[in-house]
């Protein structure tokens, strides 16, 4: 089975979203059916048909986080130290051609947020990245061609 690595902060999340789907949003999806079945004919009931499909999506999005979790591992990037670059990484790079800097910290899937500095551990830069140390030059091909990066800095936590 695979196991799929996320940070603390990561795994929190869902576990946030999870409750707030089995607390709240699961009640009132019941009650939003329950009340269109008292307008009578279910066949042509609009309401009814929009709530059974609400609910369709919020059991699937249960289901799969609840199975995402149970084949979470769980890593703290406060844990870790030294100069190569793995999952929990903020890694700090340079784009060889342009001297722009960027900072990236290695992530989840269900973590990535591109415009917050994170980028998934199965994204191209990521896969590029895995395994290199500070100083280390990589290169990530993108659409508009390949780009060369090296690898400034690597913290944790």
């Amino acid at each position: 089975m695979q196991k799929y690595p996320m940070t603390v902060v990561g795994h929190a999340a869902l576990e946030a979203e999870l409750k707030h789907l089995k607390t709240t949003e699961r009640p009132e999806i019941i009650q939003a059916i329950s009340v269109a079945r008292e307008h009578g004919d279910l066949s042509e009931n609009a309401e009814y048909h929009a709530a059974k499909e609400k609910q369709g999506f919020i059991e699937g999005r249960i289901q799969e986080l609840e199975s995402k979790l149970s084949l979470a591992q769980v890593i703290d990037p406060s844990t870790m130290s030294g100069d190569t670059v793995r999952f929990g990484a903020t890694v700090k790079i340079v784009n060889e051609d342009t001297d722009e800097e960027s900072v990236y910290q290695i992530v989840g899937e269900d973590e990535a947020s591109i415009k917050n500095g994170k980028v998934s551990i199965t994204s191209p830069i990521a896969r590029a990245m895995i395994s290199k140390e500070v100083g280390d030059v990589f290169e990530v091909i993108a659409p508009g061609g390949s780009k060369g990066y090296e690898i400034l800095e690597v913290s944790f936590g």
